[in-house]
C-alpha cells in the first residue's frame, strides 16, 4: 500500500500559494482546485514532482475533511 506524503509548513505554504501551471484549471490556486479534478489525478496517475506532491497532499487533505489545517495556515500567515 502507498504511504501518504509527510505534510510540512513549506508545504503547506506551498499548497496556500502554488497555482496549477497547465490544463483546464490554468492559473488557479491548488486548493481551489475542484475535488473531481483531483480525482481523475489520482485515477490516472498524479504527474511527477513537487506538482504531483502538492496534488496529491491536497487530494489526501480533501479526501479526509482536512481542509480547515489550510484555513488556519491561512489564517496565521496574514
Amino acid at each position: 500500500m502507498e504511504e501518504s506524503p509527510q505534510l510540512n509548513p513549506q508545504l503547506f505554504q506551498q499548497l496556500l500559494t502554488y497555482r496549477m501551471p497547465y490544463g483546464k484549471h490554468k492559473g488557479q490556486l491548488l486548493r481551489q482546485l475542484p475535488i473531481s479534478y483531483l480525482e481523475w489525478f489520482a485515477r490516472k496517475g498524479f504527474p511527477e514532482g513537487k506538482l504531483g506532491l502538492l496534488l496529491r497532499s491536497f487530494y489526501e487533505i480533501k479526501l479526509n475533511g482536512l481542509e480547515y489545517l489550510l484555513n488556519e495556515a491561512e489564517a496565521f500567515r496574514q
